[in-house]
């Protein structure tokens, strides 16, 4: 059951406009909010409530892939803020990918991250921020506390990724795609071993 737009609710914030004292922050595109991406946000927000600080998630829309029209984007925005949402984090940062979003440095990524005041930042293997892709994890922990995360492989041994589900949907392969994105397997789960689905909210 969702809740609504009180102290338990998800806030949801454009790109710049947040500061807190403390958090855990993961960031992505998380497009599908795969298997993969699962992953990442348990990670977060089982390290935020760990350190009792807030669980922060940074996400661009569109996907950088889509902006540059290299892929087509696997759930709308909205779809994938609920998909975000139903693990429970603290804040939901959403950047508009643009023209001069692209065009930001590296510099200028960890300078707005640092407004947030990480006690850890976890991301995945593949993670590149800045123009021209020319950031690094490497680069994140020169500043941050920085975890990356293997990637997640299926029973087949091949890496979850948003590229292969669009692959196995161009294929035909609905089914196959579908227990990349996991997320039957999430819904269905008992309300106990699942975080609770919350509604997105603007603070």
């Amino acid at each position: 059951m969702g809740k609504g737009f009180g102290s338990d609710a998800v806030a949801l914030h454009r790109a710049g406009e947040l500061g807190l004292p403390a958090s855990v922050v993961t960031i992505g595109a998380f497009d599908g909010v795969h298997r993969g991406h699962q992953e990442l946000l348990r990670q977060t927000i089982t390290a935020a409530q760990r350190r009792g600080v807030p669980a922060v998630v940074y996400t661009f829309d569109p996907p950088p892939k889509v902006y540059f029209g290299q892929a087509e984007a696997l759930t709308s925005l909205a779809e994938k803020l609920e998909r975000i949402a139903t693990f429970g984090p603290d804040h939901v940062i959403v950047a508009g990918f643009d023209r001069v979003y692209a065009r930001r440095t590296a510099a200028d990524f960890i300078a707005e991250l640092q407004r947030l005041h990480p006690h850890e930042v976890i991301v995945g293997e593949d993670f590149r921020f800045g123009a021209c892709k020319s950031g690094t994890a490497r680069a994140l922990r020169h500043h941050f506390h920085t975890h990356v995360l293997p990637s997640v492989r299926c029973s087949a041994g091949e890496i979850v990724s948003s590229s292969r589900i669009r692959a196995l949907r161009r294929s035909g392969l609905a089914a196959a795609a579908a227990a990349l994105e996991n997320w039957k397997d999430v819904l269905a789960a008992p309300p106990a071993n699942r975080p609770s689905q919350l509604e997105v909210a603007t603070p």
